[in-house]
């Protein structure tokens, strides 16, 4: 098969061997990492302000490890259409404790912290974060890059089209893989030559997407792999899936597991999911499946 200019073998498009140093340990992906969202936020769009209180995140954090949640991805700041602004400040008093709870209580759980911030990245970073998952590749802080070098995390680098404010406001591409494709090239230039060396893909669905866009970025999700990156597919309970089944968020955990079935077929490295036992069940029987060819 074609991607791009290169040509790729069928077993590749499945499980290609690109790695990651997380907690001083090489992950190959033989299987996939299931990342447990986690929103200590009070707006975000599927489960604001459940997880405010410490008994709350606690019991949360607790059921995600027990269903086989590799990483727990925390966020203080929600990205939803339109959300508010915070500080990294305001960012970091919520993040603290719930940072401090997971790393004494579940130590071999990888922590992720969900932020945009550079300063939020080092102070998460000196709480025992593993890695950092950025919705903006950078893009909203220019030292984003430089840090990472300093801290020497993986990172996330998400493709977003505009800002959360804007970002859902009519969005437009002439080419979606191919604009999508040349973002990364050059982010990946630019953190690789800040020293950046761990850096996984999340393209984005939902964030500067119309319903079309994302159904076609699933479709077309084995496009990503000549960067020979992890991938991250960020599905669970979004609008993409919702709509399209004339649902709910709160209705929409059967069609995220279908669509993150899809995602792990066409590549997919991580789940990043609201619903850690769905995903783990549907990333059972997808690499089992795949192992028998």
């Amino acid at each position: 098969m074609k991607i791009g200019s290169k040509t790729v073998a069928k077993d590749s498009i499945f499980w290609p061997k690109p790695s990651v140093n997380i907690k001083g340990s090489i992950y190959n992906f033989k299987d996939p990492l299931i990342m447990g969202i986690l929103n200590i936020t009070p707006d975000s769009f599927y489960d604001g302000g459940r997880y405010e209180e410490a008994g709350s995140i606690f019991q949360q954090m607790k059921k995600m490890v027990n269903e086989g949640a590799d990483i727990i991805d925390i966020g203080a700041s929600s990205s939803r259409p339109g959300a508010a602004v915070i500080s990294s400040k305001e960012e970091m008093a919520r993040l603290s404790p719930a940072l401090k709870m997971l790393k004494e209580n579940f130590p071999e759980t990888i922590i992720s912290v969900d932020s945009y911030y550079s300063e939020t990245a080092k102070a998460a970073a000196d709480l025992g974060t593993d890695m950092i998952n950025d919705i903006s590749g950078g893009s909203l802080d220019p030292l984003m890059a430089e840090t990472m070098a300093k801290l020497g995390l993986p990172y996330v680098m998400m493709h977003m089209q505009g800002n959360p404010q804007n970002m859902q406001q009519s969005p437009k591409y002439k080419n979606l893989i191919a604009e999508i494709c040349y973002y990364f090239s050059e982010k990946i230039k630019a953190f690789e030559d800040a020293g950046v060396n761990d850096i996984i893909l999340d393209p984005g669905f939902g964030f500067g997407k119309t319903l079309e866009h994302n159904y076609k970025l699933l479709a077309q999700l084995e496009e990503f792999l000549i960067f020979q990156k992890p991938i991250l597919a960020g599905i669970s309970r979004k609008s993409m899936i919702y709509k399209l089944l004339e649902s709910t968020p709160e209705e929409a955990l059967i069609g995220s597991t279908v669509a993150n079935t899809l995602a792990l077929t066409k590549g997919a490295h991580i789940l990043r999911v609201h619903d850690v036992k769905a995903a783990k069940e549907a990333s059972k029987i997808v690499t089992f499946t795949q192992n028998l060819n």
